[in-house]
């Protein structure tokens, strides 16, 4: 055995660790957020110093959960902190109290809203796509009202 032989098998070749990288970056489309077996996304993020971490929410989008996280990331490492989105910041309201509970309360405040914002974004196209092919519209009965006559032909 050559004494460069042993670095060799320790450690994968250059590609393998691009192409690793680049299936994670698939997996995970943003910076401190997760998703979960059932397709929801969450967010969270470890205390500076400690090991603990603090809960961000579950939501249905990932551009949720990381601004949830860009938020609660802000509060704990200031402007120099690496964010997902760094032109959605909001300065204008300072967190006086930066404890785990008030960082939490306010990264969720904006999850819930970007989550409410994107869901309902997409439930409006959706519908506005179906409405445009009428082939594909379908009334949904009323099952209090019995049946008119006229439908039983």
């Amino acid at each position: 055995m050559e004494l460069g032989d042993c670095c060799l098998t320790s450690s994968p070749a250059s590609g393998e660790k691009r192409k690793l990288h680049r299936t994670q970056q698939k997996e995970k489309p943003f910076r401190g957020i997760r998703m979960r077996k059932w397709g929801k996304w969450v967010a969270e993020i470890r205390e500076p110093n400690k090991r603990s971490r603090i809960w961000l929410g579950s939501y249905t989008t990932p551009v949720a959960a990381a601004r949830a996280y860009d938020t609660a990331v802000f509060y704990l490492r200031g402007p120099s902190a690496r964010l997902n989105f760094p032109d959605l910041i909001f300065q204008e309201d300072e967190l006086r109290d930066v404890s785990a509970a008030s960082i939490r309360k306010k990264a969720t405040e904006v999850g819930a809203k970007v989550d409410a914002l994107q869901t309902s974004l997409h439930h409006a196209s959706a519908s506005s796509s179906e409405s445009s092919n009428p082939t594909r519209v379908f009334r949904k009965p009323d099952l209090n009202k019995y049946p008119d006559s006229s439908d039983e032909d």
